[in-house]
Parts: structure tokens; C-alpha cells; sequence
């Protein structure tokens, strides 16, 4: 049995800012999710959607890209599973409205370099007003992106921010469109890895 687990302190929290965490990326990847960048709490664990609340790692399970719901600490699995996670912007925040136009669009270049290196089948961007702002598609909208939004010829699917602060959108409603997404460009693999 384990014991509780540590919730970081405001001091920590604090001494998160400004952090970056390490990419989880593999050969031959089906889809890249590309997040905004990560939280505070993100930061402090070293862990993508870290935060408790934040709806990526139920919805993923749910969508059915994952055997079980993963916590942050197992990110390193997805790989195996033809799965990636990446950021826009690597510095950790409290909230992705301190991040600046210029940050996000230097993010989606240094994206764009990842892109042409791993080749990912599919790039799923989560968070529309951030990937309108990299990309300079001020009309972009959740779902697929026409075939002159591919970045480096990888194509584009626009996935609803997972953070809890995005109270728009529901773990169902975003597990909706992770389903709607895998039907529609991601072949030969499910949660069971391959």
C-alpha cells in the first residue's frame, strides 16, 4: 500500500514558474497532442496535465487511445501506445493567458521543427484560441483542420483545452471529440497498445 500522496505547497507552486518539462516523444507516432504549455503544478511534478482536474488523461481513457486511465507519473508509457505530448511554449504558468502572441508564435515554430522530425501521423493541438494564435488561423475551429493547415504536411486536429479552468467543455464533451478524432484519422491501434 502506498502512502498519501504530496500536493504541492504554495512555495512550490511559486518556484514552478518559468519551468519547463521534458517532451514525451517516440518513433512512428499516430497522433502528437500539443498542449498550450504546462500549469504550475505540471511544473512542479514534471508531469504533463498534472493538475487533479485536468480532463486530458480520463478523456484519452475514455476515447479509448488508453488500456485504463493513466495518472501523469505513467506519461512515459504512451509512446508505445503511438502516442506523444508536446507544448506550444515550454514555460510552466499559472494560467495560458500570460503566455504572449510572439511566445506562441515562435511555438508553433519550434513545433513545426519537432514535426519534421518525428512525423507524427497526426498533430492534435488542444486548445483552439492558442492554435489560432501560433498558426495565424484567427478562423480555426475544434475539429480537423482543412489540408492547408498541415504543418509540415502533418495534419491538424483542434482539440478543446483539457484544463480545468476550461469550464466549457466536459470530460464527456472532450472525450466526445478524442473519439470523434481517433475514427476519423487514427488507424491500427487502441488502448492496448500495438
Amino acid at each position: 500500500m502506498t502512502g498519501p500522496v504530496r500536493r504541492p505547497t504554495k512555495a512550490d507552486l511559486a518556484a514552478a514558474h518559468g519551468t519547463a518539462i521534458a517532451d514525451v516523444l517516440g518513433p512512428d507516432l499516430d497522433v502528437l497532442f500539443c498542449g498550450i504549455n504546462p500549469g504550475l503544478y505540471s511544473g512542479w511534478s514534471g508531469h504533463h496535465f498534472a493538475r487533479p482536474g485536468n480532463r486530458f488523461w480520463p478523456a484519452l481513457h475514455a476515447a479509448g487511445f488508453t488500456p485504463r486511465r493513466l495518472r501523469p507519473d505513467e506519461q512515459d508509457l504512451l509512446p508505445a501506445m503511438g502516442l506523444g505530448i508536446t507544448n506550444l511554449v515550454s514555460r510552466a504558468t499559472a494560467r495560458a493567458d500570460e503566455l504572449t502572441r510572439d511566445e506562441l508564435r515562435e511555438g508553433g515554430r519550434d513545433l513545426a521543427a519537432r514535426l519534421r522530425e518525428y512525423r507524427p501521423r497526426v498533430l492534435a493541438v488542444l486548445g483552439v484560441t492558442a492554435y489560432r494564435q501560433a498558426f495565424a488561423r484567427p478562423g480555426a475551429r475544434i475539429g480537423p483542420q482543412g489540408g492547408d493547415a498541415a504543418v509540415e504536411e502533418v495534419p491538424v486536429w483542434v482539440l478543446p483545452n483539457p484544463s480545468g479552468l476550461n469550464a466549457h467543455w466536459s470530460a464527456e464533451a472532450i472525450a466526445a471529440e478524442l473519439r470523434r478524432m481517433r475514427a476519423g484519422c487514427v488507424r491500427g491501434r487502441s488502448g492496448t497498445g500495438r
